[in-house]
């Protein structure tokens, strides 16, 4: 049985010629640090659940991504953060959004899947479920981080939003996520994000949205999206994969390259997504100029790319 798993931590315009040396490789090492959380789990026969679950909290946890601790300010200075996870075993889902101060909004969102009857919650509603669960929260100031804040300064009184890590690019789909395929021939994915600079009304992007942002079906495969979350919403972009492959007979990697590279791009959006079909094969097209990714499987098969 092939089995692997596959992360991203954002696309969109990483230039190379603003990237130095040391901060490549401290994406790099970030990277390959939560992509060796998921291969143990999977080696020593865990779930893909689990597998994906935890790569993205060593991915929230790490401040260069923009999800958990690294998540980005909204208009009124704090950091609001969306979650989803799926299990392609039984369709069953868990969400959040808009919920604060909770550490890892990946593991509010399971506790969604696995404790309540709903698959999405909202705002106080999510916080107050995440309370009862005993959910680890955080104090506000854990999220800071000065690179987000100085971006927010700089914008905080227009109604301008950023999806981006750096000042000078405004083009960064900063969402974190991981898919995976274990031993027992279950598929799962696992999506999270902070969103948008400074972004106003309660805004939801794709990362919570199950078929959007993040979909999983053992008959087909597990999908986690990053990019312009309006048009992964209008496309439904995540199931348009698996939709592909079940209805329209296509293999994985002409259903991702199809739906990236022709089906998003033609109503004007961009980014990238991360897939593991059901036999464990891989694929992770993007149509901006980088992303960062990873994959690892059982077949021998190990990157790590940015670009």
């Amino acid at each position: 049985m092939n089995f692997g798993i596959a992360l991203h931590g954002g696309a969109g315009t990483i230039l190379k010629k603003e990237m130095t040396l040391d901060k490549e490789k401290e994406y790099l090492f970030g990277l390959e640090a939560a992509l060796s959380r998921g291969e143990k789990i999977l080696s020593k026969g865990g779930s893909a659940i689990e597998a994906v679950t935890e790569t993205v909290v060593e991915l929230e946890n790490n401040s260069l991504f923009n999800a958990g601790k690294g998540s980005v300010f909204n208009h009124l200075g704090k950091h609001e953060m969306d979650a989803s996870i799926m299990n392609g075993k039984d369709l069953n889902a868990g969400a959040v959004c808009c919920v604060e101060q909770f550490k890892n909004p990946i593991i509010l969102a399971k506790l969604v899947m696995e404790k309540s009857e709903h698959v999405m919650l909202t705002g106080n509603g999510a916080m107050e479920f995440g309370e009862k669960m005993n959910c680890e929260k955080v104090e506000e100031s854990y999220f800071f981080d000065q690179l987000r804040y100085d971006q927010w300064q700089s914008i905080k009184d227009s109604d301008h939003f950023q999806l981006d890590h750096s000042i000078n690019n405004p083009k960064k789909f900063g969402t974190v996520g991981a898919v995976a395929l274990d031993q027992h021939g279950n598929l799962a994915a696992a999506t999270s994000t902070g969103g948008m600079t400074n972004k106003k009304f309660g805004r939801i992007g794709d990362s919570s949205i199950i078929g959007a942002g993040n979909y999983a079906n053992n008959n087909t495969c597990a999908v986690s999206c990053t990019g312009s979350g309006e048009y992964f919403i209008r496309n439904v972009t995540a199931y348009d994969v698996s939709c592909l492959m079940e209805m329209g007979g296509l293999d994985l990697k002409e259903a991702s390259d199809k739906v990236i590279h022709e089906r998003i791009k033609k109503i004007g959006g961009d980014g990238g997504l991360i897939a593991i079909d059901k036999n464990g094969h891989i694929e992770m097209p993007f149509n901006t100029e980088g992303m960062y990714r990873g994959c690892w499987s059982s077949k021998g098969i190990k990157k790590i790319e940015i670009y």
